[in-house]
């Protein structure tokens, strides 16, 4: 974020902070709404069992009284005397018409089923004599019971024959009412939520859809029955908050109530503050953006062209024109960059000026030196040569070394002379690079400094190319001369092995030699003028002007490698560079004969 600019650090601050307060927002909305939902399922829950509560109540009063009735029926008494199975069956019919409830049984004293009447489905008859005999356990008492999946509340009367004191245990009368559709209804009324009553996790009666029972036989297992927590289930697709409660049956089997509130519903309210809330989050977003585009035309945008100056100013470019606008900060700003501006335009100069005289004190220092070294040895020889004892063989040696130092001198103008000339236009010319290359071979082979070193050159592919031939021979005679010199430095037998090639980028030409290799000290400082190690004579600008020609013809040299005994300079031309200036100088010699071509045509008019 560091390097970001300050209109984008601004736009995705607002952004980050827009987005962050929306969120927020509608987490703490959420979690409120959850908490309400929770809270208000809970209180549903407990209302539901309440409403159960007092329907069970009332109807288990109910069932006693007309149990009780029933009870004391001379009628049923005497059809309970007879002990008869098949009798009490026939002539229980009417009573449990009579009584209007949905199960109705009568047991023998013993505990032993009679007979039995209900509602709805077949009950099973060994379930009801098990439900039974878990409900005579405690008599004359309400007691809800399973049969299967039916659930039933039921009321126990016991039948006397004389005063219950101390008349004889005829049985007992057993009525009661199927906890079905009906209540389930009476319930999900005063709860305001579904409700569903579940015997060991299959539905018995339920406010929900028959094609939701599978679902919620499934998930019914996660619902804890002793906390009553909620819980989020899904039941075809819509999402409940359902929360359980045990009832008491009598047996082993497990019954609950399960009140579920649809979260879907429920959550409407909350969708819809999820819309205002995004709505005002992307107007805060909008209103951000305008803000920070604002922002950006009074600071950042003159910041920019801040940026911009400086930048120039980093090119060398001392005349960017400042647009000094904006905040009063921002103007200070500028004024005080374009103060440091001038200032340093200013030190500039003074620095160029006192470069180039350090460089010509440094230049003439170097070129005194060598060219007094030459000319005294010079003076000397020929004095020597003049003396007339001096024989023939001491004559040729004389002139020898008078020659040489002619070329050392030769070679040190020629120098001076090209590095003068960079920077000027190239005599282009369409040449072999590889004759080029051969002729500076044979020119630097004849140099003093060269007679005992092995040059080789194995392999000289054949290029032709756009070059300014006397400039680029000297570039290769100065480094082959390096090479020769640096190569009888070293330890091993001087040699220096020349290899030229092509590919489709570029050209190649590398110079190994076996001498110990460029010291540390330089190789930073390698190709600017005057830096030489280890050398008696020159000036040290054989690099310089190699690298100097290199770049006219959009090339370079570079130092490969350099350890003792193998030193690789490679000077590489680039074959995109050179058709330009192929092309250009092609143009040229077009336009110069097109020209040439007018003015004969206008002369032979004129003869």
């Amino acid at each position: 974020m560091k390097h970001w600019r300050v209109r984008t650090t601004l736009m995705v601050s607002l952004l980050v902070a827009s987005l962050g307060l929306t969120a927020t927002c509608l987490l703490i909305i959420r979690v409120s709404v959850q908490q309400a939902i929770q809270t208000d399922l809970n209180s549903d829950l407990e209302h539901s069992l309440d409403t159960f509560r007092n329907i069970a109540r009332q109807r288990n009063q109910m069932l006693a009284r007309e149990a009780a009735l029933l009870a004391d029926l001379p009628s049923l008494k005497a059809l309970m005397a007879t002990q008869d199975a098949q009798t009490i069956e026939d002539g229980s019919r009417e009573f449990w018409k009579t009584s209007g409830s949905d199960v109705f049984a009568l047991v023998s004293a013993s505990g032993k089923l009679m007979t039995y009447s209900n509602r709805g489905a077949i009950l099973d008859d060994v379930q009801v004599t098990r439900g039974l005999q878990d409900c005579m356990i405690e008599p004359e008492t309400s007691c809800m019971v399973a049969f299967g999946r039916s659930l039933y509340e039921i009321s126990i009367q016991p039948l006397y024959f004389g005063p219950p004191a101390n008349g004889t245990r005829l049985g007992y009368v057993v009525i009661g009412y199927a906890i079905d559709h009906q209540v389930a209804l009476q319930v999900s009324e005063a709860a305001a939520a579904d409700v569903s009553f579940l015997v060991d996790g299959d539905v018995s009666a339920s406010t929900l859809t028959a094609d939701r029972f599978a679902a919620l036989k499934e998930q019914s297992q996660s619902l804890d029955a002793t906390t009553a927590a909620p819980r989020k289930i899904q039941l075809n697709g819509e999402v409940y908050i359902a929360a359980a409660s045990s009832l008491p049956p009598a047996g082993q089997g497990t019954t609950k109530l399960v009140v579920l509130k649809s979260y879907d519903q429920a959550s409407e309210y909350l969708r819809r503050v999820n819309r205002w809330v995004v709505a005002l989050g992307i107007a805060a977003l909008l209103i951000g953006l305008l803000l920070a585009a604002a922002l950006s035309r009074a600071v950042t945008r003159p910041l920019e062209m801040l940026v911009a100056g400086a930048r120039a100013l980093g090119q060398g470019d001392f005349n960017y024109r400042l647009n000094i606008e904006g905040a009063a900060e921002v103007r200070e700003l500028a004024l005080a960059f374009d103060r440091m501006r001038g200032e340093l335009k200013r030190t500039q100069k003074e620095l160029l000026e006192s470069d180039r005289l350090a460089t010509i004190g440094r230049m003439a220092s170097s070129v005194s030196h060598d060219l007094r070294h030459h000319l005294s040895a010079i003076y000397a020889n020929a004095e020597f040569m003049s003396l007339a004892q001096t024989g023939k063989d001491e004559r040729v040696e004389l002139h020898l070394e008078i020659k040489e130092a002619v070329q050392s001198m030769t070679d040190l103008i020629e120098s001076l002379l090209l590095f003068s000339q960079t920077g000027q236009v190239l005599n282009l010319r369409f040449e072999s690079v590889r004759q080029l290359l051969e002729r500076g071979i044979h020119s630097v082979s004849q140099h003093p400094d060269c007679r005992d070193v092995e040059i080789q050159a194995p392999y000289l592919e054949s290029v032709d190319a756009w070059i300014d031939g006397k400039k680029l021979g000297r570039a290769f005679y100065n480094l082959l001369l390096n090479a020769c010199q640096a190569a009888k430095s070293g330890t091993e037998p001087p040699s220096v092995t020349v290899t030229l090639s092509e590919d489709e980028d570029k050209v190649r030409i590398s110079i190994r030699d076996s001498g110990p290799g460029v010291p540390n000290s330089i190789r930073r400082t390698l190709f600017q003028p005057f830096v030489s190690a280890g050398k008696e004579n020159g000036v040290g600008l054989g690099l310089t002007l190699a690298q100097h020609v290199a770049q006219e013809h959009g090339g370079e040299v570079k130092l490969e490698e350099s350890i003792p005994g193998r030193t690789v300079f490679t000077i590489l031309l680039y074959k995109q560079a050179l058709q330009t200036f192929g092309a250009r100088q092609a143009s040229a010699i077009n336009v110069i004969q097109e020209q040439i071509g007018a003015a004969g045509v206008t002369g032979y008019d004129q003869l």
